[in-house]
């Protein structure tokens, strides 16, 4: 009896996890293009969510962590910012040895034992500004999952007890979108640059 009630929860729990993405996009020509030249990137959360330094320093973190480890690129620094970014090319970030931007634009409120998040994501690439990828994604999730104890720890004890109650919600949202990105094609001098950064 129990396990017939529990299979229509778990379906709706998928359900809401695929959508979560409402929207994205990738150039038509990045296998041509892109996926030999932007390898290397910088993370930035901006503007800070919930006004907060910490939760901005959490996405920013968390974003760079999920992208080292599922991923091709090589994120080489991640960072938060205040206020709204006017130059939406990130030229700012673009030093020597980033050839892309991984821009985040999240919105995250707390409500009751959770929080509702958003977030436009964009890859930019730094050599014309232009954008390769783009992603739109929301929801609302508990703070609580026995799964991220862990890592609510980690977060916590590096950023501070602020932090707490957004790491399930904005892991979760954060691991729906970055889902959609690209994976670059690395030569074996890139694949010891990523061993090297042991992420």
């Amino acid at each position: 009896m129990t396990t017939k009630r529990l299979l229509p929860v778990l379906g709706l729990g998928l359900l809401s996890a695929c959508s979560t993405v409402k929207s994205h996009r990738l150039r038509d020509d990045y296998t041509q293009v892109d996926k030999q030249q932007v390898k290397r990137l910088v993370v930035v959360a901006q503007p800070l969510p919930d006004g907060k330094p910490a939760v901005g320093e959490l996405w920013s973190l968390l974003a760079r962590q999920w992208v080292n480890q599922n991923r091709d690129f090589i994120v080489k620094s991640n960072l938060a910012l205040p206020d709204r970014p006017e130059d939406l090319s990130f030229k700012g970030l673009c030093v020597e040895g980033i050839e892309g931007v991984l821009w985040l634009d999240p919105t995250v409120a707390l409500k009751g034992d959770g929080a509702e998040a958003s977030v436009k994501a964009k890859l930019t690439r730094c050599r014309d500004g232009e954008e390769v990828w783009a992603a739109e994604a929301a929801g609302s999730w508990g703070s609580k999952d026995e799964d991220y104890s862990q890592r609510v720890a980690q977060y916590v004890q590096e950023l501070g007890e602020e932090v707490a109650p957004y790491v399930v919600p904005s892991a979760k949202l954060l691991a729906a979108t970055l889902d959609t990105l690209p994976s670059p094609e690395l030569n074996d001098a890139d694949k010891d640059e990523k061993i090297e950064l042991g992420e």
